[in-house]
């Protein structure tokens, strides 16, 4: 149970504060865009050139019958290439 203030003091009553966010008073119309800062392109140089990308293949011959697939990359260290012509499978670690 809640104990009374002594006679001489009062309780300070809580102000209920109203919390909003300020982007809520924004206009939808309204458009910004950010001309000015960091550049996106991290790890490159104004005078650098783009290196273009590698291709996302990779050439592999069978060891039973001789053929040369065009595989996708894997994307993972350990992967498995089975040769279409003799279904021989060849695991890479």
């Amino acid at each position: 149970m809640a104990t009374k203030a002594p006679p001489g003091k009062r309780r300070k009553k809580k102000r209920k504060l109203r919390l909003s966010l300020k982007s809520s008073k924004l206009k939808k119309t309204d458009s910004y865009s950010d001309q000015v800062g960091w550049s996106t392109d991290v790890g490159r140089t104004l005078n650098e050139e783009v290196k273009p990308k590698g291709p996302d293949t990779i050439k592999h011959q069978c060891d039973m019958c001789g053929t040369i697939m065009k595989v996708p990359k894997p994307k993972k260290a350990r992967y498995t290439i089975t040769c279409p012509h003799c279904e021989h499978s060849e695991f890479f670690q």
